[in-house]
């Protein structure tokens, strides 16, 4: 079934004082659109799930790895393919909008059991 949907029309849910996000689904993915107050991290923590973060306004600073051997920093327009199993950790410098998506879907954001983002 084919779904058009406007991100206007989709409803925010906030994680956190510092994190909001709308979420769409489909079958065999997922991408939600969200909202960062700066200097919020998203705790280093790795997911089976092939993911793609593409920055659409402010500055992330990634980094990568069990012992965060990599650093990235992800300005407006950037993009980063981020493969399955990859420990990663996200610091927001300045307020962050930007569009993840994960496949298959984060069913733990769906139930809302993601603990690591909701402290």
């Amino acid at each position: 079934m084919i779904k058009k949907l406007n991100w206007e029309e989709v409803p925010a849910e906030e994680v956190n004082p510092s994190m909001s996000r709308k979420i769409v689904t489909g079958e065999k993915l997922m991408i939600a659109r969200m909202k960062f107050k700066d200097g919020f991290v998203v705790p280093l923590h790795q997911h089976i799930h092939e993911q793609v973060t593409q920055v659409v306004s402010g500055k992330m600073r990634f980094w990568f790895g069990a012992n965060k051997e990599q650093t990235m920093d992800l300005c407006p327009g950037d993009v980063v393919v981020i493969p399955s199993n990859l420990p990663h950790e996200a610091l927001m410098v300045g307020d962050v909008e930007e569009i993840d998506t994960w496949a298959p879907p984060r069913q733990d954001w769906l139930d809302k059991t993601d603990d690591y983002l909701r402290k």
